[in-house]
């Protein structure tokens, strides 16, 4: 068999946002794929009625909703006149509309803001836009208005003024006075709803009414959001339906004529605590808390191999189900109204999206199966029988080597840590091999035994490649989560107590020879572990956290995340988000280290591995950092194509310098 190579992964298709049509005897979903020669993504839209049909072909198909049985709408720019608009950088959003029995897509209508969800009523569409506070009635502006806009626009173009926190947001740029606002398209009629401060979180429609959340802030946002509106399109009103200001609340959806709210107030565990599930009633407005979840209620299970989203949370009968992390899988289960929950698909591997319909006894699947990668599955809700439709991936990993997942159980610090090993490929056990240990990000997330590209990489380059789920991670419930004030504490002690017994178990691995890498939470960890132990030949620190108090201030999430996590007050503890800084280590780092960057990271920001970088180097410690313009905290797995082989190519070259 042949080994995976580094750009295969250009090969692979993507799947998601699958969802039925309003019938239930027919779904859509997208397609996307890798396009080298652009440097760029495609999608398009596919459909699904026992057999599988492609719908588009122009490459720019990346969302859509079902307008009614028969027709899907999706935003596209596609006319001249369109293209000249998005030149002149007006801000619209067209939609075409497009009859799954045939025909070309055709235009529907045109929205005057930047659009993101879109629902349809009966009366209607309620649309979540984006807005500038400056300039909030952009959508009102005649030709002549807009282009005294763009003026203002193109002028301010070398000046960015910040008087707000957060004021930039990893993905999105500088975010300073930029909100989502909720609006109503009715009739071609467009209203916003909301007033210019406030930015939008979740919304239901039931009847005429209109339920949002969100929050409204001028000079700091603040995560506690526990208001819920409800807006009357036969009114015009906004009515306060939940006031509870402690909750930190997520997201909502409609169950059987109820609203199903998460929510937390992050007293017990913190910012990162799992929600509880709460039950509004949308005519009395009582508003109670139906169960006291612990564990995770998404998926989350670390891949590279994903493209979109889709939806996690799905209302049939009178039951929610939801994709939940157990363990290092992602299954599905189901919440009764009773507020008893238990599993429906139970299968090893992760579910990364659901379509379910009142009109069909089975759920549609798109997910990370049997060490495969992404397909369409059917599964169904009272057997758990699954199907697989599709066979998009499979040229792609035809004659290559997988390598197993070998699972791996240890005990640590009084926690069984879940972890597993990969074989290199043509595994001789009377020869000796590198290994490389890589670090989930997070850390509120998990590995599994899902594909994932770059490690099937190293095994297939000759290297034992393992994992594990330390204390902090997700998959288990809120008191395992929770590694407040202990970052670099018990989770080290995990990491190193595993990489021993793998060691133990695996004698063929040359301890003088192995990696560590690792992104995010993973990069800070990099970070830690070699400012704490020399046993790595070298070091491959991504996207990582340095220094506690330069992140408070310039990451996205920094004012609250660094005092939360590290359970310490920036201004009267600063001695405590020191200690647990890897940077105040760095002078005791003797393994050679290469940095991984983005300008345009948001959320651990480029200084972070600038500092490591620069302590390294001033000590002559071998250390190389390769940063990567236009990218954000995304890189490993949405940046563009031919950056992700850079930087695959940066970290493999780096390991195969020092371990071979």
């Amino acid at each position: 068999m042949n080994a995976i190579e580094l750009k295969d992964f250009l090969k692979y298709r993507f799947l998601s946002d699958v969802k039925y049509a309003p019938d239930g005897k027919s779904a859509a979903f997208v397609v996307s794929n890798c396009n080298e020669d652009e440097n760029s993504y495609e999608g398009r839209l596919w459909f699904y009625d026992g057999e599988l049909k492609q719908l588009t072909d122009l490459g720019s198909e990346r969302s859509f909703i079902w307008e009614d049985e028969r027709h899907i709408l999706f935003p596209a720019v596609r006319s001249a006149a369109e293209k000249k608009r998005q030149t002149a950088k007006e801000q619209f959003t067209s939609y075409y509309r497009l009859d799954i029995h045939g025909g070309e897509a055709l235009p529907a209508f045109t929205l005057p803001f930047a659009a993101g969800s879109i629902k349809k009523a009966d009366w209607g569409y309620a649309v979540i836009g984006s807005i500038d506070m400056n300039f909030p009635d952009y959508y009102k502006m005649s030709d002549d208005e807009r282009k005294e806009t763009a003026k203002h626009y193109e002028d301010e173009k070398d000046y960015e003024v910040l008087d707000e926190i957060p004021f930039w947001l990893n993905g999105q740029g500088v975010t300073n006075k930029q909100r989502s606002a909720l609006f109503t398209y009715i009739d071609g009629e467009v209203k916003r709803i909301t007033r210019p401060e406030f930015d939008m979180g979740s919304m239901v429609i039931i009847g005429s009414d209109i339920f949002f959340n969100g929050s409204a802030f001028t000079d700091k946002y603040d995560i506690k959001n526990g208001q819920i509106y409800k807006y009357s399109v036969e009114t015009d009103e906004i009515t306060t339906v939940v006031n509870v200001p402690e909750l930190s609340i997520g997201s909502m959806l409609e169950v059987n004529g109820k609203i199903y709210v998460s929510a937390s107030d992050c007293e017990r565990y913190g910012v990162n605590e799992n929600s509880w599930v709460y039950v509004l009633d949308p005519v009395s407005y009582d508003f109670k808390l139906l169960q006291k979840q612990e564990c995770s209620m998404y998926g989350i299970v670390g891949s590279d191999c994903r493209l979109g989203g889709g939806a996690m949370w799905q209302a049939k009968g009178d039951s929610l189900y939801f994709i939940a992390t157990r363990e290092g899988n992602a299954v599905l289960n189901k919440l009764l109204p009773d507020g008893s929950e238990h599993t429906v698909i139970g299968k090893a591997g992760s579910i990364d999206a659901i379509a379910l319909s009142e009109n069909n006894s089975k759920a549609l699947l798109i997910a990370l199966y049997d060490n495969k990668l992404q397909e369409l599955y059917s599964a169904d809700l009272t057997s758990g029988e699954i199907t697989c439709l599709s066979h998009f991936n499979d040229e792609a990993l035809e004659g290559k080597y997988v390598a197993d997942y070998n699972t791996l159980h240890i005990q640590s610090e009084g926690y069984e840590i879940e972890g597993w090993v990969m074989l290199p490929k043509d595994y001789d056990p009377e020869k000796t091999y590198p290994a490389v240990l890589d670090i989930h990000g997070g850390p509120k997330t998990v590995y599994g035994p899902v594909f994932y590209h770059e490690m099937q990489l190293w095994a297939g380059m000759g290297y034992f490649v393992f994992f594990c789920n330390p204390k902090g991670g997700d998959g288990r419930d809120n008191e395992f989560m929770d590694i407040r004030g202990d970052y670099g504490g018990t989770d080290f002690k995990n990491l190193m107590d595993f990489t021993d017994a793998v060691l133990k178990a695996y004698p063929q691995i040359d301890p003088k020879r192995v990696c560590v890498t690792g992104g995010s939470y993973g990069g800070f960890m990099t970070n830690w572990v070699i400012g704490h132990t020399d046993r790595f030949c070298c070091a491959a620190s991504q996207r990582s956290i340095s220094n506690w108090l330069s992140f408070h201030g310039v990451s996205d999430i920094g004012f609250y995340f660094a005092t939360d996590q590290n359970k310490a007050d920036f201004f009267t503890q600063p001695e405590i988000l020191w200690e647990h800084s890897p940077v105040k280590y760095a002078d005791q780092v003797k393994t050679p280290t290469l940095f991984i960057h983005s300008d345009e990271d948001y959320r651990c920001p480029l200084e972070q591995g600038l500092q490591m970088f620069t302590a390294l180097k001033a000590r002559y410690v071998p250390a190389r950092l390769c940063l990567f313009h236009g990218e954000n905290h995304e890189l490993s797995r949405s940046g563009k194509p031919l950056h992700r082989v850079r930087r695959l190519t940066e970290i493999t070259d780096w390991f195969e310098k020092y371990s071979k």
